[in-house]
């Protein structure tokens, strides 16, 4: 320990290199300046004369030091050695640490000096140690903040300052000083709350301070409108506060956010009224709490916010609460002219209009800014699958008897009630639907009584909404999704083109519409005795036993592919060109699709028919064999159109019905037989769109 400062009283953590600013290998000459540059340049913040004095001096003693070879190189073997502190006595210790703030270690000499300013070595009241240490330790504080600050250490930085105002007042000195202290610590408060709740949620203590210090700032500014005048007003305005807020909304989880602005509401808050609703529907939506919805709808029912268009907004809870007609209504009687001619003007059911507003709305508005939420594609198809769901949605319907979007445990897999309207997905997840190339499913074991229970809400309720919306979404879905792909055009321009692609697309469309809407919503499926069918060949099959027929032909390729050409496993595909086709032709187009798809979930070739086939669904057959071949098995898939039916059709959309033998079995790898499943007749209906000058298989639905 290096005495050149004479009694041991007090150490520093200061060597006599950084004493007076210079580097250990510095000359004579650049040490004699640096002491010169030192003495010019006194603290002016207010220090006694009698402790610069002091300063002076242990500036004189280093340099003497350092300057003097014999000194120095006794000194240097004690730093080599790891002595780096240096003791100072009692009469120069406030001077010592005036130079331990000026050379950077602003934090060590604050805390020093509170210390020094504590019981039981507090100095004698009204001496100049007293006044000087205080300074130093307001002036210390001020800056370690400064520094903390710079490192995004913004709660510590707060800390440094919060204890130098205390000091400040038990001290009772420096009012100035000690204000401007107060203004840095409101200042810096948005900056505490951020770096506080940014932090991981283990740190439970952290988040919770930061929140609390959240509310009572929104609530001393008058809620998130700030419509009181306090401390903080003049550190951040109405603007600031509103970017400051968007940048700490996401570190909130959505229960905190509902808790927060529920409780802002009570105060008076409209705009938190508002937020509180989008967080209900946000916890609602991806937590599965329907009830969470009414409360919302409540919420935003009462609320009275100026310019506000709510009609939409309740509109989508509806529509998630399965009530169509209410939602429709909504829309309908929108303030906003915009809105009301988009739906009027939409070309296509409205519906299916409403259905894409409410998914935007969820996609960027609603679900978005929560810490515990990731922001990904609404799925409004899984939302009405979920079992939780449907129970609460049957519950209402008992309770209102209204219109509801349905689907029964048997048949959850068939009944979509609502599709994915991104225009840049592919169509329907085929693997999601019974047959042809799903999987069987255990609902087939439920007993007779609940079977028919079940049937009849189908029939009765779901299956005409779900009909029409399959259609409807995967002709959006294909038509855009294609024109996109064609004209590879980037994401967010695709409206311009969607606009112009929609206007030729309504004549068509209209006419398709009215010849759907003239169609029977449900075939009479009753079982009559021995009815007789025609097949391509015209040879007449009996019905009474159809597995019989479907097996006869199991071992050899279906009699109705005559059209197309099998040749080492592959097909000469020629794509349909001509802007309306033959029922023969497009009969010749799905059989080439079931062949290919049934040698490939086989095994034996692989699956290319992007010329007629969009590639959604051959992305999903992949999938599909992917999935067989880690559970080791094959498919044997045997399928025989036996009437084909046109539907409706238009410029850019075809719909057919077709009624198909279908014989399945699984095999293990081994060759072990699993399964077996005949469906005779298997009702499909398939949709085809028009794009790039041919036509293509879009989706098709099974169990119509």
């Amino acid at each position: 320990m290096s005495n050149i400062f004479n009694k041991n009283c007090l150490e520093l953590p200061l060597d006599h290199f950084r004493l007076i600013g210079v580097n250990p290998s510095a000359t004579s000459e650049e040490i004699l300046r640096a002491f010169q540059l030192r003495l010019d340049k006194t603290p002016d913040e207010g220090f006694t004369y009698e402790v610069l004095n002091q300063r002076s001096e242990l500036l004189r003693l280093t340099a003497d030091l350092l300057t003097n070879p014999e000194s120095r190189r006794e000194y240097e073997n004690l730093f080599l050695n790891g002595v780096s502190g240096l003791e100072f006595s009692s009469n120069r210790e406030v001077a010592g640490l005036i130079l331990l703030w000026e050379s950077g270690a602003s934090k060590e000499a604050f805390k020093i000096t509170r210390k020094a300013l504590q019981p039981p070595q507090t100095p004698a009241l009204g001496s100049t140690r007293e006044a000087d240490l205080t300074l130093l330790a307001a002036l210390t504080a001020r800056d370690s903040a400064i520094q903390e600050q710079q490192l995004r250490a913004y709660s510590n930085a707060a800390d440094y300052l919060h204890e130098g105002i205390q000091l400040l007042q038990r001290m009772g000195k420096l009012g100035e000083i000690r204000k401007e202290l107060e203004e840095d610590l409101a200042a810096l408060l948005p900056y505490r709350i951020l770096d506080l709740l940014s932090r991981d949620l283990n740190d439970q203590d952290s988040h919770k301070k930061g929140l609390s210090m959240l509310e009572n700032l929104i609530i001393k500014r008058g809620g998130l409108e700030g419509n009181n005048k306090s401390e903080y007003g003049n550190f951040l305005n109405q603007q600031e506060f509103e970017a400051f807020f968007q940048q700490i909304k996401p570190y909130l989880t959505v229960q905190e956010q509902v808790d927060l602005f529920i409780e802002l509401q009570k105060r008076g808050s409209l705009e938190a009224g508002f937020l509180a609703f989008l967080s209900l529907t946000a916890i609602g939506f991806s937590r599965r709490k329907p009830e969470k919805l009414f409360e919302a709808r409540r919420i935003l029912k009462k609320l009275n916010l100026s310019g506000l268009d709510s009609m939409p907004l309740i509109g989508c809870l509806d529509l998630l609460l399965a009530d169509i007609d209410q939602a429709s209504a909504r829309f309908s009687s929108s303030s906003d002219e915009n809105l009301r001619d988009w739906l009027n003007n939409y070309p296509g059911n409205q519906l299916e209009a409403i259905c894409i507003f409410c998914k935007n709305w969820l996609e960027n508005d609603v679900l978005v800014g929560y810490r515990d939420i990731e922001s990904k594609e609404v799925d409004l198809d899984s939302w009405f699958e979920d079992r939780e769901i449907q129970e609460f949605i049957e519950k209402l319907e008992k309770k209102s008897n209204k219109t509801t979007i349905k689907s029964n445990p048997q048949n959850q897999k068939i009944s979509r009630t609502i599709e994915d309207f991104d225009s840049t997905s592919e169509s329907i997840d085929e693997r999601r639907l019974p047959w042809p190339g799903g999987i069987k499913k255990v609902y087939e074991k439920l007993d007779n009584q609940e079977d028919k229970f079940n049937e009849k809400i189908f029939k009765n309720k779901s299956i005409e909404i779900y009909k029409y919306l399959v259609e409807k979404i995967a002709e959006l879905k294909f038509t855009i999704g294609e024109f996109l792909k064609d004209k590879e055009i980037n994401r967010p321009s695709y409206l311009i083109y969607l606009y112009a692609f929609l206007i030729l697309f309504t004549v068509g469309f209209g006419i398709g519409f009215l010849r759907n809407n003239s169609k029977k919503s449900i075939r009479d499926e009753a079982v009559i005795d021995k009815p007789l069918i025609v097949r391509e060949n015209d040879e007449k099959v009996n019905k009474e036993d159809p597995t019989k027929e479907i097996k006869k032909i199991s071992s050899n390729k279906l009699n109705s592919i005559t059209s197309t050409q099998v040749t080492n496993d592959s097909f000469k595909i020629q794509p349909i060109t001509k802007a309306s086709p033959t029922l023969e032709e497009i009969k010749n187009l799905i059989n080439i699709w079931l062949e290919s798809k049934s040698n490939y979930l086989a095994g034996k070739s692989e699956i290319n028919l992007t010329k007629i086939v969009t590639n959604g669904l051959i992305a999903r057959t992949t999938e599909e064999r992917q999935n067989d071949i880690k559970k080791g098995i094959y498919k044997e898939i045997n399928s025989q159109i036996r009437t084909i039916d046109l539907e409706s059709q238009t410029s850019s959309r075809i719909v057919v019905l077709v009624e198909l033998n279908y014989l399945e079995k699984i095999i293990k790898s081994s060759g072990e037989f699993v399964s077996e499943t005949s469906l005779t007749p298997l009702k499909v209906k398939y949709i085809l769109g028009f794009s790039n000058q041919s036509w293509k298989l879009v989706d098709f639905v099974s169990g119509m």
